[in-house]
């Protein structure tokens, strides 16, 4: 295993290394085209996706990966399966922020693998070089760029009027997701801090860190129980719904598994049994993680009143009530 674990470790820093130059260049935000699951495709991005591509070929000829932008390429019986988002955190990274991460998960080959099969997984921060990886029985390591350990301190939080958190937003409906989470936010907008950050990994990651208490992501939640709604996710989208895919999560799964902090979806269930080889409204996750057990307890029944209660505000467009 950790000999995979360094395979995975290479290949985060190699894409990385790659688009570590464009942080925060203009040129970086041009558009050419539009992912599989339907998000905008930076140029930066397609930077990334080639490297991957080229990296691929070379090393690992034998193995499959699913990216964010291209889906599935390589190998048609491969040995192995790399989910691969190679710059989780698009937007951040194109403005020169610290919020982007280099996410890579591997699952053993299978008809149709889950995020339980996910066997290890890295993650490493563009920006600081900071490396995250987790093996599947082996827990969760943290090291700064030049390896030193960075400590793993987990909130003891539990008060949801002096929460530090962050949330989903890009291509979420920005009314409709703030009526959800009115409670949350209100609640804890004085007493503690709300967070736009852009990069689900660089999110979760903080929670390993202490830097923030929780993650909160809802919007499929949000339009399983009011399928209206899917109109108005679609409109910000430009036809797509674009909430969290797998790739997105998978890496972060295991690292939470390893490191028993909870994650569920918004409803407090495993996102164990989640297929992590697709993308798109069909695959997309909601999911809660919280720095402790208690906390997260606390954030599904604040999350479960708000989806539950919600009704568009007059005048708002976000969909009937069902």
């Amino acid at each position: 295993m950790f000999e995979l674990s360094e395979e995975l470790i290479n290949l985060t820093t190699r894409l990385r290394d790659a688009v570590l130059p464009s942080l925060g260049l203009h040129a970086a935000r041009a558009h050419c085209g539009a992912a599989v699951g339907g998000d905008v495709t930076f140029d930066i991005d397609e930077r990334a996706e080639q490297v991957l591509e080229e990296y691929m070929a070379a090393r690992r000829p034998r193995w499959a990966y699913y990216s964010e932008d291209r889906g599935l390429q390589g190998a048609a019986s491969p040995d192995l399966i790399l989910i691969v988002d190679p710059i989780d955190g698009t937007r951040p990274a194109a403005a020169g922020l610290e919020g982007a991460c280099v996410s890579v998960a591997a699952v053993p080959p299978s008809g149709e693998p889950t995020m339980g099969d996910v066997v290890a997984a890295v993650l490493q921060e563009i920006k600081s070089g900071a490396v995250f990886v987790a093996e599947k029985g082996a827990g969760l390591r943290l090291n700064s760029a030049d390896g030193a350990a960075i400590p793993f301190r987990p909130t003891p939080q539990v008060d949801l009027e002096t929460l530090f958190w962050t949330i989903g937003f890009r291509g979420r409906p920005a009314v409709l997701l703030a009526t959800v989470l009115e409670e949350l936010i209100d609640g804890s907008s004085v007493g503690g801090g709300l967070f736009d950050i852009g990069s689900a990994t660089f999110c979760i990651t903080r929670l390993f860190t202490g830097q923030l208490d929780a993650y909160v992501d809802i919007g499929p939640a949000i339009i399983a129980a009011h399928p209206d709604t899917e109109a108005e996710f679609r409109r910000v989208g430009r036809g797509a719904v674009l909430n969290n895919s797998p790739y997105d999560l998978a890496a972060a799964y295991l690292m939470c598994a390893e490191a028993g902090l909870p994650i569920t979806d918004a409803a407090g269930l495993s996102l164990a049994g989640k297929r992590v080889l697709g993308s798109g409204r069909d695959y997309q996750i909601d999911s809660i993680v919280a720095g402790n057990a208690e906390l997260q307890r606390r954030l599904i029944e604040v999350v479960q009143r708000g989806i539950v209660s919600y009704r568009p505000r007059p005048g708002s467009s976000g969909g009937a009530a069902s």
